[in-house]
């Protein structure tokens, strides 16, 4: 196989296809597993420059990273890639107890030879930046730091209370972080103050992105620090924009690549566990727009109440013979999320996410659709592996919304080979996300 450039861990599945998209969109053909490959799945994409599976730790504990990433760390570094990415969602959501970013970078740090990890979280074309270390992000066309953002305050489950990303982080590890800010970045002396910082040899290196000419500053630095032997590196989809824009103007790259536009499609099926009031927007208006919106609630997947699952999907399947396509949503907004309710039963989210998971893989068997949506991050990463999909690749990237790309399923059942699913993280999308995947773009 051919080395890749570059190789992923996404924390969860829609920032996992974030990075897909990113890199798909300037040409660098990726394949995104959803669990390690066996030899064979891994052959069916020989010229893959890019390699990435997809995981669940952003909703995982300590001890679950401790027990599963340094095997998955292992995997990729075989894979030979110059820089190795852990990805993390634009926003650093994450505590101590769930997601901890602080712990990955140990076991990453570890596994790669104990080297200073990059960190890069900025990215302009999801609407993040950094700024001396601290992170803000856009909301209806205003931007918060990110500890006064409207959505990200008010996490079910990690809410964010902190910008500064190393007072953040400093909860999580005892490692210490150093700062290349976006005014040392720019500077004629950026290569010295780095090359001052390396032999420092902190735990993790902090760079700030604010704008194109700091991300292709970073891309930059992300280079020189691998050729460092700072193989391992953490952040957003900010990491393969910065590589990629740095990439562009070595001529490294060659021109974007191009993709057939998405045809109207007559249904399709959407099952959602996002709590996000995007998400709450966006089923408002798919309803007021040929979508049947069916409520259901959340508890009878975490007590395997099998009738309230047959009456669901059989409240489907009714919609679907009247012409209609389909939202079977948990949540509407954050005010009707369950979550401190399920929170003394272990795994209940995990179920929940299974659970819609399993309904819409009998709804795409069932109706023969060739067209789905999983809407939340936590959501997909434990939903898609229920419908038998070992792989991904870029179908159609959505540069006006970016993160959420419609991709194209691979399994060996043909009900999902094939498959144009697209998985939307809680904030992505405008309010018509769901009628513009139906109705084509």
């Amino acid at each position: 196989m051919t080395t890749p450039l570059i190789a992923f861990y996404g924390d969860d599945l829609t920032g996992s296809t974030d990075v897909m998209e990113s890199l798909a969109m300037r040409g660098i053909e990726t394949v995104l597993f959803t669990d390690l490959p066996t030899d064979a799945q891994l052959a069916r994409f020989p010229d893959a420059r890019a390699i990435g599976v997809a995981g669940t730790s952003r909703s995982e504990t300590p001890d679950w990273m401790d027990a599963n990433l340094p095997g998955v760390f292992e995997w990729l570094k075989a894979r030979g890639a110059a820089i190795t990415h852990y990805k993390i969602c634009s926003t650093f959501d994450s505590s101590p107890a769930i997601g901890s970013i602080g712990r990955a970078a140990e076991i990453g740090r570890a596994v790669f030879g104990g080297r200073p990890v990059p960190l890069v979280v900025g990215a302009p074309q999801l609407k993040r930046w950094t700024a001396f270390g601290n992170l803000f992000a856009a909301y209806r066309g205003e931007t918060f730091r990110i500890d006064r953002h409207p959505v990200m305050s008010r996490h079910p489950v990690t809410p964010m209370r902190e910008a500064d990303l190393r007072r953040h982080l400093a909860e999580q590890t005892l490692l210490p972080v150093a700062l290349l800010d976006a005014v040392a970045l720019l500077a004629g002396d950026a290569d010295i103050r780095i090359d001052a910082i390396l032999r420092d040899d902190p735990g993790l290196v902090l760079i700030d992105v604010l704008d194109a000419a700091t991300q292709a500053a970073a891309g930059r630095q992300l280079e020189r620090l691998a050729e460092a032997g700072c193989r391992f590196a953490i952040g957003s989809s900010g990491v393969e924009y910065a590589l990629a824009a740095h990439w562009m103007t070595t001529g490294r790259l060659a021109e974007p690549a191009a993709f057939a536009p998405l045809p109207p499609a007559d249904r399709i099926a959407v099952v959602s566990g996002s709590c996000s009031p995007t998400t709450e927007r966006q089923i408002r208006h798919a309803g007021d727009n040929g979508f049947e919106p069916i409520a259901f609630d959340p508890r009878a997947f975490v007590s395997g109440d099998t009738s309230a699952i047959e009456k669901v999907e059989a409240r489907a399947a009714d919609a679907f013979s009247a012409g209609r396509s389909v939202i079977v949503h948990t949540a509407m907004g954050p005010d009707s999320d369950l979550g401190p309710e399920l929170s003394g039963t272990e795994g209940a989210r995990h179920a929940i996410g299974r659970g819609l998971g399993r309904l819409q893989a009998g709804l795409v068997r069932r109706l023969g659709l060739r067209r789905a949506v999983i809407a939340g991050g936590d959501t997909s990463s434990h939903a898609l592996r229920q419908l038998g999909v070992h792989a991904l690749t870029t179908r159609l990237p959505l540069p006006d919304t970016p993160g959420s790309p419609v991709a194209l399923a691979h399994s060996d059942d043909p009900a999902f080979d094939g498959l144009e699913i697209a998985l939307k993280g809680g904030q992505v999308g405008g309010d018509d996300y769901f009628s513009r995947i139906r109705d084509g773009v």
